[in-house]
């Protein structure tokens, strides 16, 4: 059997992360070869995962990064199993380097696209897997979505005190100076999502199928009123079913004297033009 020096322990322990144990056991097994160790490590944490494959990842974090421009603005989320873990050192250093990935990913949307994503030499599915041998959780990237401005306009973003959801959305304006204007609005616009999840920015957003529902469950409450005015009921409740889910109808959090739409418009038209909604995105840990 190897001798395994308190100084191989150490190098292996700051390699990976590990603990002090496992570092020594993992040595002790591999002879004392450090790269062979730390590849034991890993299978280690592939191990945890395909163990744990099954366990539903209710908890982690929402993380949010944007180039200095504010230009790209990208969320995703980091889900593991307990609460305990979300809240760890080696969770939230795992979260850390996700939200650089997040900028240098070769697409805009897909987990898979942040897994073969590379931070100083490493993809991240390798980091992913060290923490997993870490903390013996199954962890795993949920969603992953980018946004870029390409003309004029801004990104509003709010991620929750509890990490656990989280908005962007993003702003067409006619200038610059309008930009400007609307940049704080546009914030508190992605903290009304985040608070009231709407299905849609305006009714053309919702689908078809799900007014065509909507409808079909109106026409079946009212079935037994005159004929002549089921459908003038039908439409005002599809017209209450829009103002309650899509976010340009909503009563605004902020002020709700007002829908979301006439806020931003009338931010917009004191900055002497106009805003739009084009799109958001809400992402959630559940």
């Amino acid at each position: 059997m190897a001798d395994i020096s308190a100084a191989s322990v150490m190098k292996l322990r700051k390699m990976s992360g590990q603990g002090m144990m496992d570092c020594k056991n993992a040595l002790t097994e591999c002879g004392g070869n450090l790269e062979e160790a730390m590849a034991l490590l890993r299978k280690k944490g592939l191990a945890t995962l395909q163990k744990r494959a099954g366990r539903e990842t209710s908890e982690g974090r929402v993380i949010c990064n944007k180039s200095q421009d504010g230009k790209i603005v990208a969320m995703a989320t980091l889900c593991c199993e307990t609460d305990f873990v979300a809240k760890s050192d080696d969770f939230i250093a795992a979260a850390d380097v996700l939200t650089e990935c997040t900028l240098l990913a070769a697409a805009d949307t897909g987990a898979d696209v942040l897994l073969n994503t590379e931070y100083k030499g490493r993809k991240f599915s390798e980091i992913l897997t060290d923490t997993v041998s870490k903390t013996g959780e199954k962890t795993e990237i949920g969603e992953f979505v980018r946004y870029r401005v390409s003309g004029r306009g801004v990104i509003g973003t709010y991620v929750h005190f509890n990490n656990k959801v989280g908005a962007m959305v993003e702003i067409e304006t006619s200038s610059d100076d309008v930009s400007c204007a609307v940049a704080a609005t546009a914030i508190d616009i992605a903290m009304h999502i985040t608070a009231i999840n709407p299905a849609g920015v305006d009714p053309a957003d919702i689908s078809p199928d799900v007014i065509e529902k909507e409808r079909a469950i109106a026409a079946e409450q009212v079935k037994n009123k005159p004929a002549n005015i089921i459908d003038k009921i039908v439409d005002g409740k599809i017209a209450k079913f829009f103002k309650d889910n899509c976010l340009v109808e909503q009563p605004f959090v902020k002020d709700d004297s007002k829908t979301v739409g006439q806020a931003l418009a009338d931010v917009a038209k004191k900055a002497g033009g106009e805003a739009k909604i084009k799109r958001f995105v809400r992402l959630e840990i559940s």
